[in-house]
């Protein structure tokens, strides 16, 4: 028992060190690609696998070999990342509490308004140059085209999702059937059945991106809530890896053996 929490980060951090090899190579491959939507992952996906790659191998090299230094370092940015993914699920879910969508009588599919999404996620969206790689990015997956032969009846018995609620189409309020002399929203006036222009450069749209962020940011909370609770589990035996290791320096200091050390010395005196 006296080293089997080294052994077990050992074996962890071997794992987590080979792991991250192909999360470093789908950052670079990413780098390479000229595609925007691609490019918007590359950099946190590089972030992550070299923070993994470091973490691991001084995990790796401390609880093998016994270099108290390289655990230290471990524990250190271990507690820096379990605080940091503490501080961005808590950031997420105060940012993504508000939003959800409204249905409209007679459709499945909801629609989305910008107005009901935190002013942070808003700020965010209405940035020009954000707002133009996100379009495009949109654009480019053809999220749109997957619906573009829909008839009468698929809007009324078919769901969407919010990309294409927000992007595809118009408001579901806006009449275009007859000259009107009432105002409607701004939106209605954005629209055009250009395939390139649509609706993509409506409030709606953003609204609908926002959306779509907002669950993944709910399902990528969940998930660092599970990630923080492992490694606060492999943080504690990290701890217990340090203690052997600075025990063992301690103990050992000339890397003798345990029975050298125990071996008594005679001194005769005649």
């Amino acid at each position: 028992m006296y080293r089997f929490s080294n052994t077990v980060i050992g074996f962890l951090n071997l794992f987590t060190l080979l792991a991250s090899i192909p999360v470093i190579g789908a950052g670079l491959y990413m780098a390479r690609s000229s595609t925007t939507c691609e490019s918007f992952l590359q950099t946190p996906l590089l972030i992550v696998g070299f923070v993994i790659l470091i973490i691991s191998l001084a995990g790796f090299i401390g609880a093998c070999f016994h270099v108290a230094w390289a655990l230290w370092v471990y524990l250190v940015v271990m507690l820096l990342l379990i605080g940091s993914l503490m501080g961005l699920t808590i950031f997420g879910f105060v940012v993504t509490s508000s939003g959800a969508g409204g249905m409209d009588v007679g459709r499945i599919y909801k629609e989305y308004r910008l107005d009901n999404y935190s002013p942070w996620l808003r700020k965010r969206i209405e940035d020009p140059h954000y707002w133009m790689s996100v379009r495009s990015c949109i654009l480019g997956s053809k999220t749109c085209g997957k619906i573009a032969l829909w008839t009468p009846v698929d809007y009324l018995t078919k769901d969407m999702s919010p990309i294409q609620s927000g992007c595809c189409k118009p408001p579901t309020s806006c009449n275009y059937a007859v000259a009107t002399t009432f105002a409607q929203e701004a939106d209605c006036y954005r629209w055009n059945n250009a395939p390139t222009v649509l609706c993509y450069d409506c409030e709606s749209c953003k609204a609908g991106v926002l959306e779509d962020v907002r669950r993944d940011w709910h399902k990528l909370s969940v998930l660092n809530i599970v990630m923080v609770i492992v490694l606060i589990g492999i943080y504690s035996i990290g701890c217990c890896a340090f203690r052997n290791t600075k025990r063992a320096e301690t103990d050992y200091p000339y890397g003798h053996n345990r029975m050298s050390k125990a071996r008594p010395r005679w001194d005769f005196h005649w």
